[in-house]
């Protein structure tokens, strides 16, 4: 990804994955670089930052997404993660 605004690196939770802009009116793909970080010194949040790769988007400018979650609602997604992640492995399966 070129004229990335997040850093990515070795520690970055996930990258190159399949990304989706959706809008009124337009629908593109993209990679995807998706991070989970905290504040090194006195972590009072878990940050989820997204940034899609700009060079193959059109409809939006360059930016990263990020969100704001407290220790109980970052337990709470992991935890719908791994309900939805058991679903597909089930029906993969099948």
């Amino acid at each position: 990804m070129v004229d990335r605004i997040m850093k990515v690196n070795a520690y970055t939770t996930l990258d190159l994955l399949d990304g989706e802009v959706e809008g009124h009116g337009f629908e593109e793909e993209a990679l995807a670089v998706l991070n989970v970080t905290a504040p090194r010194k006195n972590p009072d949040h878990v940050e989820l930052q997204l940034e899609m790769d700009n060079t193959d988007l059109d409809a939006v400018k360059p930016h990263a997404d990020s969100v704001t979650l407290s220790a109980a609602q970052a337990r709470e997604l992991a935890a719908e993660l791994e309900e939805y992640a058991e679903k597909v492995e089930t029906a993969q399966s099948e």
